[in-house]
């Protein structure tokens, strides 16, 4: 079986004459009655079971580990919808442990999945290029985590279901730093800006904006 970072292996199972039932152990290949199933692989009392490759009519597919008909075990699965791949581990025909899922549109994750959804920690990098390390909950950056922005600002803080909410440091291009407090993404609550220009503020800041003047007050900096 190939390693998570590898991608879906090609198969190698022969292609056979399908039985009218399923084989009841060795290798064997069998059509499911409704024709939208195709298992070429390992059975054990009429099951899938070991190492086997399973077919959809739609072009999608699993290659990988059977345990008593379930998927379950390392394997590869291909949508063909979404064109999405995974790698890693599954429990009962969904992703979940550790894996390596790389989608279509651009961009992948590695780390703990939970039942097909990003759950524990991980690194994911999207398909503009932003990286974000740390933790998921219910498929969203939810807790602790470091993200690097396309523009090259660099957040690490409190995650609450994909924004900035709780306590946080945003280190930016140009030289800022802003240390404090996050609610919906934007400075909110108590916090300290050092611009680039040199100028500084420490106090309560409301939407983005400080509630207060910089030491330059030319300079009013915004929420990324």
């Amino acid at each position: 079986m190939a390693s998570a970072r590898d991608g879906c292996p090609s198969s190698h199972l022969a292609r056979r004459d399908s039985p009218a039932r399923p084989p009841r152990d060795g290798y064997g290949v069998y059509v499911y009655p409704n024709s939208f199933f195709r298992y070429e692989g390992e059975w054990r009392g009429s099951r899938k079971h070991g190492q086997g490759k399973l077919l959809f009519k739609d072009g999608s597919y699993y290659e990988g580990e059977f345990v008593d008909g379930e998927i379950t075990g390392e394997g590869c699965r291909h949508w063909a919808l979404t064109g999405n791949t995974y790698t890693g581990q599954f429990v009962l025909g969904e992703p979940q442990g550790h894996g390596v899922m790389k989608y279509k549109a651009g961009g992948r994750y590695e780390g703990e999945l939970f039942r097909g959804l990003r759950e524990g920690q991980g690194h994911l990098v999207d398909a503009d290029g932003q990286a974000y390390w740390g933790s998921f909950h219910d498929n969203k950056r939810h807790g602790q985590g470091r993200m690097v922005f396309r523009n090259g600002d660099e957040y690490e803080g409190d995650w609450v279901r994909d924004q900035r909410q709780g306590h946080g440091t945003l280190r930016r291009v140009d030289g800022s730093i802003y240390e404090g407090q996050w609610h919906g993404d934007v400075f909110s609550g108590q916090g300290s800006m050092a611009h680039c220009s040199g100028g500084v503020y420490r106090g309560v800041w409301i939407n983005g904006h400080p509630m207060g003047a910089l030491c330059s007050p030319q300079h009013k900096p915004q929420g990324s």
